[in-house]
């Protein structure tokens, strides 16, 4: 920041309002006590991934962690070769197995899954969001990559902006954050954070660079100043290697945590609305000037 706007935004941090107060965030914001859990499915292993997952939501919920996100796929695995494959291992939205592990769940906990969803007779790679009232949303993934067009009918919905106890969650998948209109289009919603189940293979990148799809999250958190957060997957499966890029990124752009030996990032993330106001005359959603967006909005110009 150049010098004379590092000034102003210092001295827009330590006005007062009217009311004499310092604090330009919404009076609403809270922090909640978040983990992404990376896991190992087994491909086809339904009953075993199912134990896999219900044991870290024991886990999370003996941590006090409030928000839990887990993988893409979690309770399938990833590489199924054909519709067949992925029907064999595929759950409604309503199965009982959801409504036990919503049990588990105190009053201010939301656990976020990918699953391999049986969808009347359509499969559909899904995530679900849980709560202890039971399931509270299900978003089931627009943007197919490679040969899951093969196995998965793509969803026909916008990705969801889901009320849970904690605030106002987006829901999207892996490849869905590849398009940047889809965090931002999530935020204009009224998103308070984004949760992105992922399996992420493993892509050559520069020596001490990051995962290019954790740039990609940083970006769109940045950009919109929303926190992200990404749980991919780990190990090797089918013989290919995952990025293992689970990554927790508050609304400035820069990811926290560290992964412990299990493979789970914890932080502490505030939701706070008023994060938008980057400064005394700026707000990264309220300044921007869609009129002259035509190419991504569909809208054309007015202006000469």
């Amino acid at each position: 920041m150049v010098p004379f706007a590092r000034a102003s935004y210092d001295r827009w941090m330590t006005s007062t309002d009217p009311s004499g107060s310092t604090d330009h965030s919404d009076p609403d914001a809270h922090s909640i006590r978040v983990r992404a859990q990376e896991l190992a499915p087994v491909l086809g292993d339904l009953d075993g991934n199912l134990r896999t997952i219900e044991a870290a939501v024991r886990d999370a919920v003996a941590d006090g962690v409030q928000l839990l996100v887990l993988p893409e796929l979690a309770t399938s695995g990833y590489y199924l070769s054909s519709p067949e494959a992925a029907r064999a291992v595929a759950l409604p939205s309503d199965a009982s197995v959801f409504t036990e592990w919503a049990l588990l769940l105190p009053e201010d906990a939301v656990v976020v899954v990918g699953f391999c969803e049986l969808d009347g007779e359509e499969i559909r790679n899904s995530a679900l969001v849980l709560g202890a009232s039971g399931v509270l949303g299900v978003y089931r993934k627009v943007h197919l990559w490679d040969e899951e067009q093969s196995v998965f009918v793509a969803g026909r919905e916008t990705q969801p902006v889901v009320e849970t106890p904690l605030g106002r969650l987006g829901v999207l998948v892996c490849y869905d954050l590849e398009f940047p209109e889809v965090p931002r289009g999530l935020a204009l919603r009224g998103a308070d954070l984004l949760v992105v189940p992922t399996n992420w293979p493993l892509v050559e990148r520069p020596d001490g660079e990051r995962a290019p799809e954790v740039v990609q999250a940083m970006a769109a958190a940045r950009a919109s100043a929303i926190p992200i957060v990404c749980c991919d997957r780990s190990g090797t499966e089918a013989g290919n290697p995952w990025t293992e890029g689970t990554t927790i990124i508050p609304a400035d752009g820069w990811p926290v945590g560290g992964k412990d030996a299990l493979g789970r990032v914890d932080a502490t993330v505030r939701i706070d609305r008023g994060a938008t106001r980057i400064g005394p005359r700026n707000d990264v959603l309220a300044d921007r000037r869609p009129e002259l967006y035509g190419a991504v909005t569909g809208e054309r110009s007015s202006l000469g």
